[in-house]
């Protein structure tokens, strides 16, 4: 290889280096620690700035208010001690890491007691949106507190703070977890109040992790008496957990992933497969409930033969990947058709439409057997209309009968309708006759296709008195 080549490819090398450089830009151990030391104690001010931000994220949690909620995150002080509790493990400061501990567990406390006390006050008590994103952790939200907390510490250990602090505190969301968890508490619902408080101890010990690993890579020195062996046990103790948080996290992310699957293929089972002629599927809902997976539909219009439905519809889940899946389905119109887990509002309003769809459906029978009966007076009053006019026409006609009659093929053909004239003649009729009355019938009634039977037999006239 030429020689200045290699040169330049050194030059380059080290120069893409100094951009990561940041040995220049960082401030001494001791003003670092004197910056840390200085944001782990609530009192005073620290105090009031967090009962604030604890008030503030409920609210915002309460009205469903993402602007709020990032407000509560910008003003909340809990990141300080977290970060101090990852400085006194790395620099084995137990004094530090126990005024720390001390600080973000009274911290906790009261912040799990100002937002039951809120939500216990509070009307509104539906879980919002606000609320329930934050009773699923997952993997995603370790790396989060993870990338965050090493942000934090960079930002504490160099000159250049830039504006780094305001963003990992909305990233890391350690606030809106803990207020969530005391919504758990008012409401008697543990799967609120673990979820969220697991999701607070994860980014907890995440953003203490980045620290702890920071300080490591700074080569920050310990302190002067430290007990090596009750160091090594400490640091083998949070590897433990963090391994452990790690190992829950993507056991969690991973029903979360099947749970996301299994959402995306009902809900395409239900718009694909259930469409049906004249009934609608009016509400659907799908959910895993003690392990089992669950599709819950609910049908307008006529009613379907419930054996063959539910049997067709299996099989069709086999082959769109569903099989195992319960399926549930409710068909007509009835109170327990609306969903008892649902807030009143959307019972209202989903019973106010399954009673429009039925009304619909019984409006529609009811137009349909008034044009059968209409159908039907009309052929009678058209019967005692022809016959006065055929006693004239011809003599020898003594009784008349006038009917639509469908007819059907015994092979598999679309059946059809033809009306049908029927005369008892004491005579009978010759053809020039039958011809004359046949033309006559076809003009009388606008009907090339009418037929005419004379003395059909076996035809029930009435008796002769």
């Amino acid at each position: 290889m030429d020689l200045n080549l290699k040169v330049r490819i050194k030059d380059f090398w080290q120069e893409l280096l100094s951009y990561f450089n940041v040995a220049e830009d960082l401030e001494s151990q001791q003003d670092v620690e004197q910056s840390i030391r200085s944001g782990v104690d609530f009192k005073g001010s620290q105090l009031l700035v967090l009962i604030f931000a604890i008030i503030i994220a409920s609210l915002g949690l309460n009205t469903d208010s993402t602007p709020v909620v990032i407000g509560a995150m910008l003003i909340s002080p809990l990141m300080g001690p977290i970060i101090g509790m990852g400085l006194g493990i790395g620099i084995a400061d137990y004094a530090l890491l126990k005024r720390s501990f001390k600080n973000i567990s009274m911290a906790v406390l009261g912040s799990l007691a100002a937002s039951a006390i809120y939500f216990l006050i509070s009307p509104q008590y539906e879980g919002s949106s606000q609320l329930l994103a934050r009773t699923s952790p997952s993997i995603y939200d370790v790396f989060v507190a993870l990338f965050g907390g090493g942000a934090g510490f960079v930002s504490i250990a160099c000159r250049n703070k830039g504006q780094v602090m305001p963003g990992v505190a909305i990233a890391t969301s350690l606030m809106p977890p803990l207020c969530t968890a005391g919504y758990g508490i008012a409401t008697w619902q543990a799967h609120f109040f673990l979820g969220a408080l697991y999701l607070f101890f994860t980014n907890m010990i995440f953003i203490l992790f980045a620290t702890w690993i920071g300080v490591k890579i700074l080569k920050y020195k310990g302190v002067v008496y430290q007990n090596t062996a009750r160091n090594k046990r400490l640091q083998t103790f949070v590897t433990i957990v963090v391994f452990c948080t790690v190992g829950v996290s993507c056991f969690l992310t991973y029903q979360m992933i099947r749970k996301n699957i299994f959402m995306a293929r009902a809900q395409e089972f239900v718009e694909q497969q259930m469409v049906f002629p004249n009934t609608q599927v009016l509400s659907h809902k799908e959910y895993i409930s003690n392990g089992k997976k669950y599709i819950d539909v609910t049908l307008i219009g006529t009613a379907l033969p419930k054996d063959s439905l539910q049997l067709a519809m299996v099989n069709k889940m086999d082959s769109m990947g569903l099989g195992g899946t319960i399926l549930q389905i409710k068909q007509g119109f009835s109170v327990s058709s609306v969903n008892s887990n649902a807030s009143p509002e959307k019972n209202f309003v989903e019973f106010y439409n399954l009673a429009q769809q039925e009304l619909l459906s019984k409006q529609s029978t009811i137009d349909s057997l008034k044009d059968v009966v209409k159908l039907h007076n009309w052929f009678n009053q058209q019967t005692l209309e022809l016959a006065p006019e055929l006693k004239i026409l011809f003599p020898s006609i003594m009784d008349v009968a006038l009917s639509q009659m469908v007819v059907t093929p015994v092979e598999p053909v679309s059946p059809d309708t033809v009306s049908m004239v029927f005369v008892r003649s004491s005579t009978g009729l010759g053809e020039a006759d039958r011809q004359k009355l046949l033309k006559y019938l076809r003009i009388r009634f606008k009907d090339n296709e009418i037929g005419l039977t004379v003395n059909p037999r076996g035809f029930p006239w009435p008796e002769k008195p």
